[in-house]
């Protein structure tokens, strides 16, 4: 049943009046967002692509002495293509294919910056624990068949794109990384963000593959803005998403792969929250569908052992530091949602609510530095 409910947004809009349907979009997503007019040929050939297209603007206060600073964010959702018992060339060339007409239509739409889903030129067999065949899906960050591709596509389309991929890094022992690739409207890649926190929860047994990353909290100064990536499960922690605002980030991505029945009550909050506690944009990306995998495995929680992660719910969002957020996309099909953003909304926001100004960064260094000592006593006062 949950992978045939389409969205909260359409169950609202069927079921409500046009009244309390207002109040209600007020109360759950913030002020109202203009919606954003797309060029019919772009919705046109996505609708022929079984592509789902939304798009909205978040707009800021003109201001006296600074241009306004308007990006067209875009962010994609998708399925697997092939079934996971196809080689694994060709799966990843179903998914090249298939999100070359994807961002085809992001480039109709005036897409400047686009970020795809973690790992998404494979299917999410972290569950399974088996290394083959999944391991073969590992490739380089600088020079793998994907990351030349998506370079390809950003000198074409004048597009900023981050690419998260599953990371062979041969330099260093062969190791595997959950790596996020940006690269430059030029076509060069400007580094790599691998993924802080690694989950070991339920079927996400993604340790058995990679682990903590080691690029810290990086931001990279685009044409279209200062952008960083959060990869997935670092979602869970603020520290994480507070680092990427204190090196400047404006717009920070979350490409992610989770399921309903483990964290859809989280969803739409955590990214939001980090948007309004740091002062800046996020998009939050989840892929589509229910992949199934040749051998069974078991979630070690005494229950019968299964060939499928779970339905992967989608529901892709931007959130603003204002605390106004999209609509999500479809929690079953393949989607787009184009955002353009007024980047002067991150200092009005700082402005207006204070939160980095009485952020108080010192007083919790220096509680954090105790707090990491081997000889540290909570100061837990007792009667």
């Amino acid at each position: 049943m949950a992978a045939e409910f389409d969205s909260l947004e359409k169950c609202l809009a069927k079921h409500l009046p046009a009244a309390d349907l207002k109040t209600v979009n007020q109360i759950l997503y913030g002020r109202e967002l203009r919606s954003l007019s797309l060029p019919e040929d772009a919705t046109s050939l996505a609708s022929e692509r079984d592509l789902e297209v939304q798009g909205y603007g978040i707009d800021a206060h003109q201001e006296e002495l600074r241009a306004a600073r308007v990006v067209r964010v875009g962010a994609i959702q998708n399925k697997i293509v092939l079934p996971t018992s196809a080689s694994v060339d060709e799966q990843r060339t179903a998914l090249h294919k298939r999100i070359g007409q994807m961002v085809e239509i992001a480039a109709m739409c005036g897409v400047n910056v686009l970020c795809l889903q973690e790992a998404w030129p494979m299917p999410f067999a972290f569950c399974t624990r088996e290394k083959h065949p999944w391991c073969e899906f590992a490739e380089d960050a600088l020079i793998g068949p994907t990351t030349k591709l998506c370079q390809e596509w950003a000198k074409k389309y004048n597009m900023v794109i981050i690419s998260p991929i599953l990371e062979r890094d041969e330099v260093h022992g062969d190791t595997m990384w959950n790596t996020a690739v940006i690269i430059s409207n030029s076509g060069q890649v400007m580094g790599k963000s691998r993924k802080n926190h690694i989950p070991r929860v339920g079927d996400f047994n993604e340790s058995t593959y990679y682990m903590e990353g080691d690029t810290g909290h990086k931001v990279f100064e685009t044409q279209f803005g200062r952008i960083a990536v959060n990869i997935c499960y670092g979602r869970h922690h603020p520290q994480n998403w507070m680092m990427y605002g204190v090196n400047g980030a404006e717009l920070v991505f979350n490409p992610s792969a989770t399921v309903g029945t483990l964290s859809e009550p989280m969803w739409g909050i955590e990214a939001r929250n980090a948007a309004i506690a740091n002062s800046y944009f996020t998009c939050a990306i989840n892929r589509v569908g229910t992949e199934h995998f040749p051998n069974e495995f078991s979630s070690g929680d005494g229950k019968p052992a299964h060939k499928d992660f779970g339905h992967f719910y989608g529901s892709t969002y931007v959130a603003a530091p204002d605390a106004s957020r999209t609509p999500g996309l479809s929690r079953t099909r393949d989607g787009l949602l184009v955002t353009e953003l007024d980047l002067n909304l991150c200092r009005q926001m700082k402005d207006g609510w204070g939160f980095r100004m009485t952020q108080r960064l010192n007083l919790y260094a220096e509680s954090l530095t105790e707090a990491i000592k081997p000889d540290y006593k909570p100061p837990i006062v007792k009667e």
